[in-house]
């Protein structure tokens, strides 16, 4: 087998512990020729679509990537910000802030973003935190409901680089968190937010992104993870059950996927006469395509022609400083029995002293 070159080894070079926070991808720019370098990757993990391999490349490279490409790069360029795809600008500040927010708590830590798809990718970062010096590793990815399509598929990249690693970091991965306190109530926090600017409507529609129903019958937790998430949400903003409404968006293909779809829900709410809704994407904790073009556009162009008359979007968490402090609370929950505490502060230096009692040395 061929390892990966090893950076210098150096003796008494103290481990280092680093966090990866790692969500999707996104093009590099919005043209037909980066969407297709995108889209070729993305669709062709067998997490993401699951149909026999040779059957899905004749459909993936006979039909998908002839047309996809162009029409994708145009509602990627409706929502592009002047510093780059909004779901890698939003990723990037999320790891910078909680980069900040760890160290502020006297955290020693490496934290680097990456994506799954695109850039910058999995091996890249990993392949640069081992020449940081990285030995521990938590990986959170950014997606607080569990789905094969997702969350392990970011295991499955970060374990198919250790292959190559000869020197394998400790690795740890956080699965789900949809439950989470603080995710919950940094949600919560956002909607009053929203509402105590623009008020609130008669509905709070709730829109995840969309799965097949098939990956609910083989036993995947997405479905109830979701509703779950929903359902604490609802509990911690006092909201009667009939007020939410849980949808799932981004259907692709001709499979039955998880119901009921988002935009024909809006618009029979609008034909029965719901006059102003909320929408809501819980499970993107960074704005991206799905919920700037997808729902802030498509679906509100769907729902005012059916009759709606106010359509408001309620921005991700983004670097929402409610969501960093749950998120730096979510991180130190898994890092810990990892020494990760700055030598210069305080408690890091009783703790060493502790130990130091612990284990017979002189004070």
């Amino acid at each position: 087998m061929t390892f990966r070159p090893e950076p210098a080894f150096r003796h008494g070079q103290a481990p280092r512990t680093a966090v990866l926070l790692v969500n999707l991808g996104t093009p590099d720019e919005p043209t037909a020729p980066a969407l297709r370098r995108y889209l070729a990757e993305f669709l062709s993990d067998p997490r993401v679509v699951e149909i026999p391999r040779l059957v899905w490349w004749f459909i993936l490279h006979g039909v998908i990537l002839r047309t996809r490409p162009r029409q994708s790069a145009a509602k990627y360029a409706s929502v592009w910000m002047p510093e780059g795809s909004p779901l890698a600008v939003w990723t990037a500040r999320q790891a910078a802030a909680l980069a900040d927010e760890l160290a502020s708590r006297g955290h020693d830590l490496l934290v680097r973003h990456a994506m799954r798809y695109g850039n910058p990718s999995i091996a890249t970062v990993m392949d640069q935190l081992r020449t940081e010096g990285a030995t521990r590793v938590l990986v959170l990815p950014a997606y607080p409901q569990y789905a094969a399509a997702t969350t392990a598929s970011v295991a499955d990249k970060v374990l198919q680089w250790s292959t190559a690693a000869r020197r394998m970091p400790e690795l740890r991965f956080i699965n789900e968190y949809h439950d989470d306190p603080g995710y919950i109530a940094a949600l919560a926090s956002r909607l009053r937010a929203h509402w105590a600017e623009h008020g609130r409507g008669d509905k709070l529609v709730l829109s995840f992104h969309g799965v097949p129903e098939r990956s609910l019958l083989l036993g995947d937790p997405y479905h109830c993870q979701c509703h779950k998430t929903a359902r604490l949400l609802a509990e911690a903003l006092a909201l009667p059950r009939e007020q939410v409404v849980v949808t799932f968006q981004s259907r692709f293909g001709k499979a039955k996927w998880l119901e009921p779809y988002t935009e024909p829900t809006l618009e029979k709410l609008a034909a029965e006469g719901t006059r102003r809704v909320d929408v809501m994407c819980p499970g993107f904790v960074a704005d991206c395509l799905e919920t700037l073009e997808e729902i802030a556009q498509e679906a509100r162009d769907a729902f005012l022609a059916a009759g709606g008359e106010r359509f408001d979007y309620v921005p991700c968490l983004n670097d929402d400083a409610t969501w960093i402090d749950a998120l730096a609370t979510l991180a130190e929950r898994h890092l810990a029995g990892w020494d990760t505490k700055r030598a210069d502060d305080p408690a890091a230096r009783e703790a060493q002293r502790q130990r130091a009692l612990a284990l017979g040395a002189k004070d």
